[in-house]
């Protein structure tokens, strides 16, 4: 292990959100690979104190790894601005906007990016009725990582049972058959293209769990589809104003060709775990995960 040089790095992880288990994971991670880098790291989980928890840390830097609501929607980003402590990642703005799915595809629009049809609607709504011609899918308009995703398929006898959970007003999206695929934006490059295999719906176990999913990376498609992966997602990533790295995620009907190819989100704090995108496109274009690490800490600013 390298001497301990540079800035002292505090990972905040955990938090109040639907997604801390995944942030714990991605932030324990991020910190080990941070130590092996020869920064000094303090691990946090940040609580509803969080002030006064940095002010007792004192970091020169915070290294980012929550994840979903509060630490990913701008919120603390916020926080990190009042105090005046560098962070990683994308700022107040981009954080909000790209957490915030009917906003980003606004963005998306403007961008001239392709897009399915989509509706906000509140759940009880959504339990009642068909609020649009199955199949679709209903989802948080401000949750990551397939938190309470539901696929009604164009056989359903009726409208979905929605869980007491989801939130008041959800997004539902007509559904786009096809492949699910990635592309990392890094600064100002986009890394490589993914091809995710499940056996079934994307979903939390998926992501998540080892055996999950598959990755084939990069993706075996045609030239034409890679090409616009890469294009698209920095075109996302630019749009949205995001900072650091991102993450943005596609559906692809193979038989409609590129007309075939929609976003569907971008995500400015990608999971950070051992079965995780990112760090997986990194590593294919040979940026080990310290180096990433140690990449967004040096990236790390205010005003972002």
């Amino acid at each position: 292990m390298s001497s301990r040089t540079g800035p002292k790095v505090v990972v905040l992880m955990g938090g109040p959100s639907a997604e801390r288990e995944v942030s714990l994971s991605t932030g324990s991670e991020c910190a080990k690979a941070l130590r092996d880098e020869g920064f000094t790291v303090q691990e946090l989980d940040a609580g509803r104190n969080l002030a006064a928890q940095l002010t007792e840390a004192a970091p020169d830097v915070v290294f980012n790894a929550l994840h979903g609501r509060w630490g990913e929607d701008g919120c603390v980003q916020g926080l990190l601005e009042w105090m005046q402590i560098p962070y990683t990642h994308s700022g107040v703005l981009a954080s909000a906007l790209a957490l915030d799915k009917e906003r980003t595809k606004t963005a998306y629009v403007a961008a001239g990016l392709p897009i399915v049809k989509s509706v906000i609607a509140s759940a009880t709504e959504v339990r009642q009725r068909h609020v649009m011609q199955p199949p679709y899918v209903v989802k948080p308009n401000n949750e990551g990582s397939s938190v309470g995703i539901y696929l009604v398929h164009d056989a359903a006898n009726g409208p979905p049972q929605l869980s007491d959970d989801m939130p008041d007003t959800v997004m539902v999206e007509a559904f786009v058959p096809g492949r699910e695929l990635t592309t990392t934006v890094m600064g100002d490059r986009a890394l490589t293209v993914t091809d995710i295999l499940t056996d079934g719906w994307y979903d939390y176990d998926a992501k998540y769990k080892p055996g999950g999913s598959r990755h084939v990376v990069p993706a075996d498609i045609p030239a034409e589809i890679f090409d616009a992966c890469m294009d698209y997602a920095l075109r996302a990533h630019n749009v949205l104003g995001c900072r650091g790295i991102s993450r943005t995620d596609f559906r692809w009907d193979e038989a409609r060709g590129l007309d075939g190819l929609i976003l569907l989100e971008t995500n400015t704090q990608p999971g950070m775990t051992p079965t995780s995108l990112a760090p997986e496109q990194a590593e294919k274009v040979g940026i080990s995960f310290g180096k990433l690490c140690r990449w967004l800490v040096e990236d790390a600013s205010c005003g972002r």
